[in-house]
């Protein structure tokens, strides 16, 4: 049995978001951000609920991991409907969605990578623990497109456009925000960002500062204001699957070859391109899949979950500094951050130069399970605005576009 009595001194993969804080701080030039804590700033969301350090069942409770067979499975239930998709899932229409002990049976005489592959297709998030995807090698950033120069003149603060929502995406512009940039906020009316109802004091953390502006992404004078928005800006952070944009008339390869010097950071699951651009992933499940899981069994003979739904905030944190050093250069460019990638590069990185220290720190993990998340202090420091409280003035206000409005 695992001993509860020691809590960790160091949350795994926490010296890599140490380290591109630090990058972002110097580049940027920003005391706030040189006075973050990397790990503080992974498992501030479970210190600010009161939550615990999980073992099988993730920080927020909608993830579990189960012993399937060939392998253990993620999956990740925190939307209302994926239950109706699990019939689908297991081929039988007899089973008792409600229960995960009927789940958990389902699974054990289920093939592992059978599961993965038929969940990824019907939309639900779930990730096997040694499905060996990412490679480790797969860069952090990835290139999808490099184009023109931002116009000639003095460099001043980025301008950026957030279209994310919960937590990957809000981190990264509230980073960017914390290094100078000027942050929008952009929600649906109707579909606004769930987090400022499930964890309001969270959101508020992630959203301070941001001027905030709601659109009714079904009338079409509100999308070409969207498209106006996107074309005065520096910077667009955006955590949709391709296709969802494409049907708000979204084109993200467009305007960055029309507007110059634009950069797009897409953040997805699992890659910008081909069929994984498509799966669904959160922060729980992403980490299980880029191997962190594996690396927990390996050190400790027990699996679990390493963090609160940790690829989400270390994707934040390299999605900004992604985002602040291709802005510097003044060439435009479309970047793809995988969360699944962030955490499997994060992981190789630790095992080449940290190897002694990762396994201490996933050790001290696994013999914390029950015990309170490392307590955090971070309250906000600027205003946070109400819902929609800025749509007017920076309708009216916003500069002019640097690029065609395409509708």
């Amino acid at each position: 049995m695992r001993s509860r009595d020691v809590a960790p001194t160091r949350i795994p993969l926490a010296r890599c978001a140490d380290e591109a804080l630090g990058r972002l701080a110097q580049a940027s030039g920003s005391l706030a951000l040189s006075r973050l804590d990397g790990g503080a700033l992974l498992c501030e969301r479970a210190a600010l609920g009161g939550r615990v350090i999980p073992g099988r069942t993730a920080a927020c409770g909608g993830c579990r991991l189960f012993e399937a067979v060939g392998d253990a499975v993620a999956l990740n239930l925190s939307r209302p409907a994926d239950r109706e998709l699990l019939p689908a899932l297991f081929e039988a229409d007899d089973l008792e969605t409600q229960s995960d002990a009927a789940i958990a049976a389902r699974i054990a005489g289920s093939e592992a990578s059978t599961l993965v592959s038929r969940g990824r297709t019907l939309g639900l998030a779930i990730a096997a623990e040694h499905e060996g995807v990412p490679s480790p090698s797969q860069p952090r950033a990835e290139l999808l497109q490099g184009r023109p120069a931002a116009p000639a003149g003095a460099i001043t603060r980025p301008r950026v456009l957030d279209l994310s929502a919960l937590w990957a995406g809000p981190l990264a512009s509230h980073l960017l925000w914390l290094a100078g940039a000027e942050v929008v906020k952009v929600e649906s009316r109707t579909r606004p960002d769930a987090m400022r109802g499930s964890d309001p004091t969270f959101h508020a953390l992630l959203n301070q500062g941001k001027a905030s502006v709601v659109l009714d992404f079904n009338d079409s004078s509100d999308r070409r204001s969207l498209l106006s928005l996107i074309a005065t800006s520096d910077i667009i952070i955006e955590a949709a699957r391709p296709r969802a944009l494409l049907q708000l008339g979204i084109d993200a390869a467009q305007m960055v070859r029309s507007v110059p010097g634009l950069v797009w950071v897409s953040i997805t699951a699992h890659g910008a391109q081909g069929d994984a651009a498509g799966w669904v992933g959160f922060g729980d499940d992403c980490g299980v899949a880029a191997g962190l899981s594996a690396a927990l069994r390996a050190a400790t003979g027990h699996s679990g979950f390493v963090g609160d739904a940790i690829a989400d905030p270390l994707t934040g944190i390299f999605a900004a500094l992604a985002a602040w050093e291709a802005w510097a250069t003044r060439r435009g460019r479309r970047i793809g951050i995988a969360m699944s990638h962030i955490v499997a590069s994060c992981l190789e990185e630790a095992r080449e130069r940290r190897a002694d220290e990762l396994n201490a720190c996933l050790k001290a993990w696994s013999a914390s399970v029950g015990r309170p998340f490392p307590s955090v202090r971070r309250r906000p420091i600027g205003h946070v605005a109400a819902f929609g409280e800025n749509t007017r003035s920076c309708l009216q206000s916003s500069p002019a576009p640097r690029g065609p409005v395409l509708a």
